[in-house]
């Protein structure tokens, strides 16, 4: 597992990164912590045989997508939101856990209930938002086609953007 870990980390980094990135200056939570933080996640995963990199990556974006949400879940206990409406989830939106947390969270549970609907979808968006997997490496991730993944892209996109009322 350590192998897999040098081979992927600039990998882990940038998707990280990608997260972080509209974060407030002197934020507590940095790319290396997330790595670290979903890397550990992923080593309790012990049963796992990872299919290809693109599995493993789709496997640490879902890892991500819970140290984030454990992050907000205990930021929002300290803050509340602003009482700004929630932004539309874009094509190559990538949501952080800023300075409100009530928005990620609400991103969450409509995923979660999204994956109750159609599984596929929310696996779907877990690789291209949580992620920042390209059309074609969610495909392989997912063993679908590129022309499925876009067009339930967009039908997740459209499904969050309603549950969110944006």
């Amino acid at each position: 597992m350590n192998d897999l870990f040098t081979l992927v980390y600039a990998e882990l980094r940038r998707i990280a990164g990608r997260q972080l990135r509209a974060e407030r200056s002197g934020h507590t939570l940095c790319t290396t912590a997330l790595v670290h933080e979903a890397w550990v996640e992923l080593a309790k995963l012990d049963r796992i045989r990872w299919q290809s990199r693109s599995h493993f990556l789709a496997l640490a974006a879902q890892a991500m997508r819970r140290v984030l949400i454990d992050y907000a879940v205990a930021r929002r206990s300290e803050k509340r939101g602003g009482g700004r409406a929630p932004e539309p989830l874009a094509n190559d939106a990538f949501i952080t856990v800023t300075e409100r947390p009530d928005d990620f969270i609400a991103l969450d549970e409509a995923l979660q209930r999204l994956a109750a609907l159609n599984e596929r979808h929310a696996r779907i968006v877990e690789c291209r938002f949580y992620g920042g997997m390209s059309i074609e490496e969610t495909a392989d991730a997912l063993d679908i086609s590129p022309a499925t993944v876009k067009r339930e892209w967009a039908l997740a996109r459209a499904w969050l953007n309603r549950e969110l009322g944006v």
